[in-house]
């Protein structure tokens, strides 16, 4: 055991040294990124990337390390070193939405909940400047940005398990906001409770109607237990601190337990482990993103019904050079079987490759609205070779490869 016991501390020191060592390089990469956005230069170098990690793999090998193991490690903070970048843009935009007051976000629910936990990871970078506000409804929130009583506002729109949140993606058609960033929270149900007690002395739990839709083969084992949708994960957990019922539960993560001194009875109750929901923060005015900074346009548009209307569209993307990463129909109001598309691209409004194609979309089209163009979240576009461009960087360049 004394020698176990010593084997672990070394582990231990290795990890401190690790950990240090990666607040170096982010430290460092931050130098980097202001000295490129200073000088104009491009932020996001894809040979730089290919050859930082052909040399750790080639280290990694020479210390009896895999490579697909040194490949897993480092992508992440590669993908770290572009999120700071963006970090970066984020305080510049804070600092010209709000000079002399805090910064004001609203998001639906109450602390804890999901919504909250994505709008604090989004706003990190500018954390002390924000002021966080809960409200009942996803209208409540888009109201809220619209009238100028709150500066951004965070709207789930999908999720790994159950999909698409159709609620925010028919309020986007209506309302006008802007889409100014995305943040990807993990979700983590939880099984909160007053007491820890039994799972057999449970009479009713209560969730929002996704997380219990998501929670659905553990809520199966349940017996003599009622199961009821609630408004928000948080005010569920809200709602059993207030009843004082040791038989009631809730299902939410664990910050909203901690928040209303509940306590956490299960862990991990989702029927997918992997389990994440992308949200989107809106503005009310859109936001213009430099151009050196990889970043999605989302649109929405609606075709004429007939044969081939939505193929020609994305035969345009791709006529474009822009690579679809969302592709979301819904129903038209008022109008059965005809349908409204939404879709994701990465690309920038003011690229004129993605210009031209807009400007093409629209004579192909009944409607179409950009619902906003943003930074793009490392990890989250589509895989590419290290090193190799997913289109030319200049228009001369594309032209030549038409």
């Amino acid at each position: 055991m004394k020698e176990l016991d010593a084997l672990r501390r070394q582990v231990g020191t290795v990890d401190r040294r690790i950990v240090a060592d990666l607040a170096r390089r982010q430290e460092l990469v931050s130098r980097i990124v202001a000295i490129k956005i200073a000088q104009g230069l491009e932020l996001r170098d894809r040979t730089q990337e290919a050859a930082v990690l052909s040399e750790v793999i080639r280290l990694g090998r020479l210390h009896g390390l895999d490579a697909g193991y040194m490949t897993r490690l480092f992508h992440p903070i590669i993908d770290h070193s572009v999120d700071i970048q963006r970090e970066l843009l984020l305080r510049a935009d804070v600092d010209g939405a709000a000079t002399r007051r805090a910064v004001r976000v609203a998001y639906q629910g109450t602390d804890g909940a999901y919504s909250h936990l994505a709008a604090m990871k989004h706003f990190a970078p500018v954390l002390p400047r924000v002021v966080f506000a809960g409200l009942h409804s996803f209208l409540d929130v888009t109201d809220a940005v619209e009238s100028g009583q709150a500066d951004y506002g965070v709207l789930p729109i999908e999720n790994t398990t159950a999909g698409s949140i159709n609620e925010v993606y028919d309020l986007l058609r209506r309302v006008n906001v802007s889409i100014v960033g995305e943040a990807v929270q993990e979700v983590d149900h939880c099984l909160l409770v007053l007491d820890e007690v039994p799972l057999s002395d449970l009479r009713r739990v209560y969730s929002h109607p996704q997380a219990l839709a998501q929670c659905s083969e553990f809520l199966a084992t349940l017996k003599d237990c009622r199961v009821e949708s609630y408004t928000d994960t948080a005010m569920a957990v809200e709602k059993v601190r207030d009843d004082g019922d040791p038989t009631q539960a809730a299902i939410a993560s664990e910050a909203a337990g901690e928040h209303f001194g509940l306590r956490v009875l299960r862990r991990g109750l989702a029927n997918q482990p992997e389990n994440f929901t992308r949200f989107v923060v809106v503005a009310r005015e859109p936001r213009a993103v430099d151009l050196r900074t990889p970043c999605k346009t989302s649109l929405l548009l609606a075709t004429d019904h007939r044969e081939g209307a939505l193929a020609r569209c994305l035969n345009l993307l791709a006529t474009h050079h822009l690579n679809l990463t969302k592709l979301e129909s819904r129903p038209q109001p008022h109008t059965p079987w005809e349908y409204h598309f939404y879709i994701d691209v990465e690309g920038n409004v003011a690229d004129p490759d993605t210009g031209e194609a807009l400007e093409a979309l629209r004579d192909q089209t009944r409607f179409l609205k950009v619902l906003g163009c943003y930074p793009a979240l490392a990890g989250l576009s589509a895989p590419q070779k290290a090193g190799v461009s997913k289109r030319p960087a200049t228009r001369q360049g594309a032209r030549k490869s038409r």
